[in-house]
């Protein structure tokens, strides 16, 4: 997204709930609703809301650069998730009900960007790191006990990203990216040449391993970071590529609970047109479209996961940011871009802010 690590960090940790005029108002009359990280003009860093019309909402000023929202299916509430290797995690309320919560992560774990709710919204999953110990970890918070730490689950892997819920909301889909980081060197990836990335499917239930896919040999800088479910429940994932940049592997597939992982063949344009790496990954309301995201390419693919296809293209500058929209799918870039692609009927609009590399449905 944005200038990549020339970010200028919020001043201190202080954070409060920007509250628009009417946002009550304003979030019950749009019809569809989007979140996302986002970079304020002033330097600083919030969680955003914005209709497809356009409209600012509402915005929570975080302690410092997020990554992904995530939203409770029975309360609404909503959690902003610090970008590795942060600590904190934001929980609010969209309609402004309550004031924001900072959830802090405990010593010798930070967080991964990404979390989950319980199909009942008890409880709240985060991927997390035990950095001593290179371990990818989900963190366990109870919601009713204002998010106590509860324990954790193991991910059976290395820097653990994005998670899923299958639909059934038994397992856990963790996408393992492979590489080893530990806060004392800020992002720096330690294990380049030893990355082992995976996707395990993991329960709910006991956090016991169900089953563990990886690429073939030869392929094991493929770091698998995003993925989304598509209307028959594959996993479609989206990799960044950590060898040589002259190399050019596939990037984009799909894994199952039954075992199966494969990497789909892009055209030679689409693939170079990514630039190894893809930023986000996601499925239209119906799951017969995937979309995959490129900012360092400027470039957004819509796959038919059926067929295993491109079936829309689109340039973004500094594009990410990928949702559901009625139909289709909605692109938000860097920039402040928001759009329409794949058959959404939304016209572009341009808001004073830079989106994160998540855009996510709140309300549609």
């Amino acid at each position: 997204m944005w200038q990549r690590r020339t970010f200028i960090k919020a001043a201190g940790a202080a954070f409060a709930a920007a509250l628009l005029p009417r946002r009550a108002e304003a979030l019950e009359r749009a019809e569809l609703v989007l979140a996302s990280a986002v970079q304020k003009p002033s330097g600083g860093f919030a969680a955003a809301l914005v209709s497809d019309a356009g409209a600012l909402i509402s915005t929570v000023d975080l302690p410092d650069r997020g990554h992904d929202i995530s939203f409770s299916p029975t309360s609404g509430l909503a959690v902003a998730f610090a970008r590795q290797p942060g600590t904190f995690a934001v929980v609010f309320d969209p309609r402004g009900g309550a004031e924001p919560k900072v959830l802090s992560s405990i010593a010798g774990r930070h967080f991964f960007g990404h979390g989950v709710f319980s199909p009942d919204g008890r409880l709240l999953y985060a991927t997390e790191n035990d950095f001593d110990n290179a371990r990818g970890v989900i963190g366990i918070y109870d919601v009713s006990a204002d998010f106590a730490r509860l324990g954790e689950f193991d991910t059976f892997g290395i820097g653990p990203h994005e998670m899923l819920l299958t639909r059934d909301g038994e397992a856990f889909v963790v996408a393992n990216g492979g590489i080893e980081t530990h806060p004392d060197y800020g992002r720096a990836e330690l294990n380049i040449d030893s990355m082992d990335p995976s996707i395990a499917f993991i329960s709910r239930r006991d956090g016991s391993l169900i089953g563990q896919l990886r690429l073939e040999a030869g392929l094991a800088q493929l770091s698998i970071r995003h993925m989304a479910l598509d209307a028959s429940g594959r996993a479609w994932f989206g990799c960044q590529y950590k060898g040589a940049p002259v190399d050019q592997p596939q990037l984009v597939g799909y894994a199952t609970r039954e075992g199966e992982i494969r990497l789909i063949e892009l055209p030679p344009g689409d693939l170079g047109d990514l630039r190894n790496y893809v930023g986000s990954v996601a499925a239209s309301q119906d799951g017969k479209l995937i979309g995959i995201s490129s900012p360092e390419g400027n470039t957004i693919l819509a796959i038919d996961p059926d067929r295993a296809t491109v079936v829309d293209r689109l340039v973004l500058e500094n594009g990410c940011g990928v949702a559901p929209g009625h139909a289709g799918l909605l692109v938000s870039s860097g920039q402040g871009a928001l759009d329409g692609f794949a058959g959404a009927d939304v016209a572009e609009h341009r808001f004073d802010l830079g989106f994160d590399n998540h855009l996510r449905l709140y309300r549609g």
